[in-house]
């Protein structure tokens, strides 16, 4: 009897044990379902990456990226301030480390902050390998409109991957909504019969933005379907637009006119500056084309030039929509 007895509790022991078990399994499992939770997969200009979520350490040097990283409440520890147009809040914050200007960066600084990601690119893309032997455990990613591929359907990649990385997908996808609402407005109020000229101010000079070509102007000619007014045989990229006369570009006699400022985000406070637009109506070869007499020309947002990120496409394309459907 006392040896049934034993038995019993043998068995009884086991079978606490077995239970004891299966929670430690449980537990794990759990704790590797957290862990896995914490991890973000994205893939950038370079390939698939894995970036631990929330990252703690924050860099950002992608003038493109600044907007949506600011409204989001992403919290820098280090970037590129002074790319940054005084319209992006980050300009305010003093615990920023800057990072200086792509021409004068003071790169050494990424390491005080000890990142584990760095958002690069734009003018800071020449600066990658450097950065990424200055904060070697940090991942670095690039996230820049590539070339061949359609402007609009990158600022839609970069705004996803970046709502994915920060979890903030609902965020991004209202972004590209807004983005693709405002190209249909476009394309919707646009006659393709109208000749379409891309200009570039800077120095008080007019710069012909070559359409396909460039980095904010030309590409809206495919994206939107614009007949361009002026076609060369040879364009540049070139930030301040292609060296053709004034009187090149009023023979072509455009019916509408987009215009950007360069100087509007660089040089406004300087002594001398002249806004796009007074230059427009004050060029003797450039009044009297029919864009500039029926006031069909649309100057993109001031801080275009520092600021070329989703939210400054948007802006614009509703701009010209607004222009486009009042001139019906």
């Amino acid at each position: 009897m006392a040896s049934m007895k034993l038995r019993a509790a043998a068995l009884l022991s086991i079978a606490a044990l077995s239970l004891t078990a299966c929670g430690s399994t449980t537990s794990a499992a759990s704790d590797d379902t957290d862990t896995a939770a914490k991890t973000v997969t994205i893939t950038d200009n370079e390939g698939e990456k894995n970036i631990a979520t929330p990252p703690a350490s924050v860099v950002a040097t992608d003038n493109r990226t600044f907007e949506t990283l600011s409204d989001w409440g992403v919290e820098l520890k280090a970037g590129a301030v002074a790319l940054m147009p005084d319209t992006i809040a980050y300009t305010k914050d003093e615990k920023i480390v800057d990072l200086g200007s792509h021409r004068e960066p003071n790169l050494e600084a990424v390491v005080e902050v000890q990142p584990d990601l760095i958002i690069n690119g734009q003018r800071f893309t020449q600066h990658a390998d450097k950065l990424k032997e200055l904060a070697p455990k940090a991942t670095l990613v690039n996230l820049d409109p590539r070339d061949g591929e359609p402007l609009d359907a990158e600022l839609e990649r970069q705004t996803t991957v970046l709502g994915e990385i920060f979890g903030k997908q609902d965020e991004a996808a209202k972004l590209v909504a807004d983005l693709q609402a405002a190209e249909k407005r476009v394309t919707d109020a646009y006659n393709p019969e109208d000749t379409v000229m891309g200009l570039i101010t800077s120095g008080g000079e007019f710069g012909y933005s070559a359409p396909g070509t460039g980095r904010t102007v030309g590409p809206l000619f495919d994206v939107l379907g614009l007949t361009p007014a002026l076609k060369l045989d040879e364009a540049s990229t070139d930030h301040e637009g292609d060296d053709v006369s004034v009187e090149a570009i009023a023979k072509s006699n455009p019916d509408w006119i987009i215009l950007m400022d360069r100087d509007a985000a660089v040089e406004a406070d300087a002594e001398g500056y002249k806004p796009a637009k007074e230059l427009l109506e004050n060029s003797e070869a450039l009044k009297n084309v029919t864009a500039a007499k029926e006031g069909n020309v649309v100057v993109m947002p001031a801080d275009t030039y520092t600021n070329e990120g989703i939210q400054t496409y948007t802006e614009f394309l509703n701009e010209f929509a607004d222009a486009l459907e009042a001139a019906k």
